[in-house]
């Protein structure tokens, strides 16, 4: 699966996508097949302030628990209540259907802190073993 291109990516495998002021925030196709099978998906709240490269909330897979950094700074002003029911959309579709929380951007400079598709795909070659 390709990396979309519009997106800003993390060392840590997070994207995000930024419209209007607003980022949309999940992981990457690498990340979830890293992961494996996700079984749950703890939620950060509404209204949670969130810091760059802090943690937003936390995956479960069949195999660990792993916690989930937030690419951007800012309030959480929406989440995905669908992963309540079927986290397995994290895995199934991570870029579309399978983010996790929508982020009012605090600080346009972050996005300077984050990688390109372009980037992150290079970045990914030195994690293939």
């Amino acid at each position: 699966m390709d990396n979309p291109k519009e997106l800003h990516y993390t060392k840590e495998h997070e994207w995000v996508k930024i419209e209007n002021g607003i980022g949309t925030v999940g992981i990457t196709d690498f990340a979830q097949h890293s992961l494996t099978d996700i079984v749950f998906v703890e939620l950060p709240e509404k209204g949670k302030q969130v810091e760059q490269f802090k943690q937003l909330t936390v995956l479960e897979s069949v195999k660990s628990v792993s916690d989930i950094y937030s690419p951007i700074s800012g309030e959480v002003t929406e989440v995905n209540e669908s992963l309540s029911d079927s986290p397995e959309q994290v895995n199934k579709s991570p870029f579309e259907n399978g983010w996790i929380a929508k982020i009012k951007l605090k600080d346009e400079k972050e996005l300077e802190n984050l990688m390109t598709a372009e980037q992150y795909n290079e970045y990914l070659k030195t994690k293939e073993h």
